[in-house]
């Protein structure tokens, strides 16, 4: 057994730390970058086809009936973590520089992860269904919500967005994911059959992602523009954000007074944010140049919560 995975590191995170040192040391330039524009664009659009493809309506009916459960992880989602972003900014935002604090914002709009909240859930003893419905309701609202809240925040700083944001998001994500849930009856079953292929295709599009905006970032001179004490405050401040989040999911789960079993999926359902959902949508949303330092905030907190979150479920599976 690889002795990193009980410090809740696994071959995918050391891949991922590869791929932001390789955009920063080998950054991909010119025709090559041209080239891996092209090519994550297509892995985008086909990780959302291939989601749409996979996810089944029917089966998160029975769960959507526990209105406290879902009620507070979409609370949490997408009210309760946009406030506190709006928080950190106002008062981290002159220390962190204007991008890196949009980087922030966009962190608290994203929605929760699928595969890992709900293995943490499973590894707690929690509610396994639930925690695969609040997942999945999550992202599914997130891939119009999120861009919709970016939209706003971009607005409202000035920035970029409007008909041109929404219309690659329309084409490369929410297009894909309609084709994947209408031809859902046809290649449903062969989607979920080939279970690694789909997870390969999932896994490989946000290297991609991670490699195309690093190096943007590296081209651009961003490392320069974001120095090391800078970079030292961001992680303090995602630690905080992190921390803050999680007693909040702990004590509404108490104050709520949900049983255990659902107290757990709150907690991984409700604490936890989505690179997978987030680093496209990042991806079509914001220009290359600037993803790397927006989606910065959003790299050190997944990586965080994986640490945290697998040292979490273990012992409260030992409890």
């Amino acid at each position: 057994m690889n002795p990193l995975k009980r410090f809740g590191i696994d071959g995918y995170m050391v891949l991922l730390l590869a791929m932001v040192l390789a955009g920063v040391l080998l950054p991909a330039q010119g025709a090559l970058a041209a080239g891996l524009k092209q090519v994550t664009w297509g892995a985008v659009a086909l990780l959302f086809f291939l989601y749409g493809a996979k996810l089944d309506p029917g089966a998160l009916r029975a769960e959507l009936l526990n209105w406290r459960l879902q009620g507070l992880t979409f609370g949490a989602t997408y009210l309760l973590f946009p406030l506190l972003g709006l928080g950190f900014a106002a008062v981290f935002g002159p220390l962190l520089g204007g991008t890196v604090t949009l980087g922030l914002l966009f962190l608290a709009v994203l929605p929760s992860t699928v595969q890992s909240s709900i293995a943490f859930t499973a590894l707690a003893g929690g509610n396994v269904p639930a925690a695969i419905c609040a997942a999945s309701l999550s992202n599914l609202i997130g891939v119009v919500l999120t861009p919709l809240l970016v939209a706003l925040l971009l607005h409202r700083e000035g920035g970029g967005g409007g008909l041109g944001a929404f219309m690659g998001i329309a084409t490369q994500i929410l297009l894909p994911f309609a084709l994947g849930q209408i031809l859902r009856p046809r290649i449903g079953g062969f989607v979920s059959r080939h279970k690694r292929l789909t997870l390969a295709v999932d896994r490989g599009a946000i290297l991609l992602i991670v490699y195309a905006a690093f190096s943007a970032g590296t081209v651009s001179g961003l490392w320069q523009a974001i120095p090391a004490p800078r970079l030292i405050l961001l992680a303090a401040v995602i630690a905080l954000f992190l921390a803050s989040g999680m007693l909040a999911m702990s004590a509404a789960g108490r104050l709520f007074r949900l049983p255990r079993a659902d107290r757990a999926a709150l907690f991984y359902c409700g604490a936890t944010k989505s690179i997978a959902t987030g680093l496209p949508i990042a991806a079509a949303l914001f220009p290359p140049a600037q993803v790397g330092a927006i989606v910065l905030p959003a790299m050190l907190y997944h990586m965080s919560q994986l640490l945290v979150c697998a040292f979490l479920a273990q012992r409260q599976r030992g409890a």
